[in-house]
């Protein structure tokens, strides 16, 4: 487990949370089940865990999102690229808190978006991984031509939704002579 470095003592949430309040009075925080930011609320949700050495800087995270304004992603490399900001954004703010956010940290949270990413991208015909169209959401593979959709969720497992495929020349056995 990490250890969060604020001038050699551990703050809690609850003592970052009134820093919080009284800087950011725009953002309201509400006390609940998970860590999260609404835009359509301007709420940051909390949770106030006492073996939870890493709420400090999970909420600081999710404070950067209300920062940079996220409201919403049209892609999932766009949601990626979120994240990446919002950690940058919470190690800036963490300084002014003297809270220090682990690289590794940062790191193993932007791993599972790296990898949800991943499988989502990869097409079920081939395994290659494919380019996400940023008008329908459906994902094309440049290798076999296939085409697929995913969920909308972030939150749910990557089930892919398969359109039926028509075989290109080369696969149809089809050459072109020169």
């Amino acid at each position: 487990m990490f250890t969060v470095a604020t001038n050699l003592r551990k703050i809690s949430v609850k003592r970052l949370l009134n820093k919080l309040a009284k800087d950011f009075p725009e953002i309201h925080f509400k006390q609940g089940d998970s860590f999260s930011w609404s835009a359509k609320n301007n709420t940051v949700t909390y949770v106030t865990t006492k073996d939870d050495d890493m709420g400090p800087v999970t909420l600081l995270h999710e404070l950067a999102h209300a920062s940079l304004d996220h409201k919403s992603f049209t892609t999932d490399f766009e949601l990626l690229r979120m994240e990446v900001a919002a950690w940058e954004k919470a190690k800036e703010i963490g300084r002014a808190y003297s809270v220090d956010i682990p690289e590794d940290h940062i790191q193993k949270c932007l791993d599972t978006y790296r990898d949800w990413l991943h499988i989502r991208s990869t097409c079920p015909w081939c395994s290659t991984n494919g380019l996400q169209n940023t008008q329908n959401k459906s994902y094309n593979c440049l290798n076999c031509s296939g085409r697929w959709e995913v969920s909308a969720s972030r939150l749910c497992r990557p089930y892919r939704k398969t359109q039926t495929k028509e075989k290109t020349p080369i696969q149809q056995g089809v050459f072109l002579k020169n």
